[in-house]
């Protein structure tokens, strides 16, 4: 067990899921740490933010749902754990049709960068946009929002 995630993790969560909330539906919700089983791969990942319809929490019971249900996942890397977020979980949320994933990667080596992936081909993605903390990044539609990341480097 890796432990807590820091109160910088934590903050940018926060800062995200607060941003995300304004532009959803409300009959989705922003779920942390939700399991999402991911087929053919480790079987299940815990996000740290994850966007679904309330709707399939209800249906599918239990303590996980199918990463395929969810709308957007967040990670927010942390220093053990970023090749993982960036290569492992990228390539098992793609596989699993995920539509778009949101890796925000404080340890990235040039600094640190938020990158949103789409379009999920086999165990690909295709990057839609970039930026370093401090730039705004546009999430699509159903989501319709740019969002501002230059609250991140305070955390």
């Amino acid at each position: 067990m890796l432990g807590s995630p820091s109160n910088a993790h934590n903050g940018i969560a926060e800062l995200v899921q607060r941003a995300l909330y304004e532009v959803i539906p409300r009959h989705w919700g922003i779920y942390q740490t939700l399991g999402t089983a991911v087929p053919s791969r480790d079987g299940l990942y815990i996000p740290d933010l994850a966007v679904a319809p309330r709707q399939v929490l209800r249906d599918e019971g239990g303590n996980f749902i199918p990463a395929a249900a969810a709308e957007l996942i967040v990670e927010i890397t942390s220093k053990p754990n970023a090749a993982h977020d960036r290569i492992k979980k990228a390539a098992g949320y793609a596989q699993a049709g995920v539509p778009l994933y949101l890796l925000i990667d404080g340890w990235a080596p040039g600094g640190p960068t938020i990158t949103l992936h789409d379009e999920p081909q086999r165990d690909v993605y295709r990057v839609l946009d970039a930026g370093k903390f401090g730039e705004h990044v546009a999430l699509p539609e159903p989501f319709g929002l740019a969002l501002d990341t230059g609250e991140f480097a305070e955390n």
